[in-house]
């Protein structure tokens, strides 16, 4: 079986993330593995894995894209996939105005994988024209019924996002050396009860809403320490600066670091006593909170999106009214006295995810062998 899969760049990110480990995947069982993207820093990890890529700029919204078009219905009939698979608008539109113009009894099968809650229009409706269509969360899948009623639901899967049990074990914790270079770093925080806020330093994720909550666990006298671990985006310089005045302001200039974008992301998470999750919008599955909830960490986050159901699942005393602060702090107060653990058995592998979508790979070229 080969499986091209089409996304506008390999940098960094969730969807690049599972190209590569769907690419790898099926090298491992056997299949051929091809990516289309205007390429990025982990294309060389890509190859790496056994996986071909094909370099096309197919990443920007413009009229001159639609040059591609054409460009891709060579490469498809020339590189003759049993699966296209779409997980991104853009590289979507182009390739589906390439893919139906193939001959309907030759061409290759078509897949598309809802990422996130996109806005509601006829350019975010392509994701919904796959003939499968996988959803990364219920929740996804909930909206794509809500927002595109007239998609059939027989064509919707749902294939959460997984952690590997390899890099996110229970009770993971780092090397001796690492804690060094971390207590050299940041001795503001050691000894102290550790509240993690993970994720980009933008407004929707709760960062001003984490401020308010550090301060309010600190004039209840606990020992508490705040990480704001994330970069702001380019773009956004502005609300970083507003987040700095803020923690000024409050006088918590020694209670909450920013650490700015990290690599190790997981070790800090595993230092830490509790990590949270304060998106105002809700998070199409929010991987990052689940690789806590792997590792064995007390997570308590706002009550939508995958983050609902992942708490649902593994945790569900950390569920917390969306934006409700009081709540939030007396949950971690209550936690800092007698804290709750997730279940160990977690339903949300990188494995399942991979078998899932290898099911559903095999299920389209059966589809296509019996035209």
């Amino acid at each position: 079986m080969k499986v091209i899969q089409l996304l506008p760049e390999l940098n960094s990110g969730g969807v690049e993330r599972g190209t590569l480990e769907v690419g790898n995947y099926l090298v491992q069982h056997g299949h051929e593995s091809v990516v289309i993207s205007n390429g990025g820093r982990q294309v060389e990890q890509l190859e790496a894995e056994g996986s071909r890529h094909i370099t096309l700029p197919i990443h920007k919204k413009r009229l001159s894209s639609l040059k591609q078009v054409k460009v891709l219905r060579t490469l498809f009939e020339n590189e003759q996939p049993d699966i296209i698979h779409l997980r991104s608008r853009v590289p979507a539109w182009l390739a589906w105005l390439a893919w139906r113009k193939m001959n309907p009894a030759t061409r290759p099968y078509l897949i598309t994988t809802v990422h996130g809650f996109y806005s509601v229009n006829v350019y975010s409706k392509i994701m919904t024209r796959g003939q499968s269509v996988i959803c990364v969360s219920r929740s996804v899948k909930d909206y794509v019924c809500q927002n595109y009623p007239d998609t059939d639901t027989n064509k919707l899967s749902i294939i959460h996002r997984g952690v590997s049990a390899e890099s996110h074990p229970y009770s993971f914790q780092p090397s001796s050396d690492w804690l060094t270079q971390w207590t050299q770093q940041f001795p503001q925080v050691d000894g102290k009860y550790v509240i993690t806020l993970p994720g980009r330093i933008t407004r929707w994720k709760g960062s001003l809403d984490f401020i308010q909550i550090i301060s309010r666990l600190k004039n209840k006298g606990l020992p508490v320490h705040g990480l704001l671990v994330g970069e702001p985006h380019p773009r956004k310089l502005d609300f970083l600066e507003e987040v700095k005045r803020q923690i000024q302001d409050a006088g918590l200039q020694n209670d909450i670091t920013l650490t700015g974008h990290r690599s190790d992301v997981r070790e800090i998470m595993a230092i830490s006593n509790v990590v949270i999750s304060l998106s105002t919008d809700p998070e199409a599955f929010g991987r990052v909170t689940l690789e806590a909830l792997a590792m064995g960490k007390p997570v308590a986050g706002y009550d939508h999106g995958g983050v609902h159901e992942q708490l649902s699942a593994l945790l569900p005393e950390g569920r917390i009214a969306v934006g409700d602060i009081d709540a939030m702090t007396e949950r971690l107060k209550t936690w800092y006295e007698t804290p709750d653990y997730p279940k160990q058995d977690n339903p949300f592998t990188l494995e399942q995810m991979l078998r899932q979508t290898l099911a559903v790979y095999q299920a389209a070229q059966a589809q296509q062998h019996r035209k």
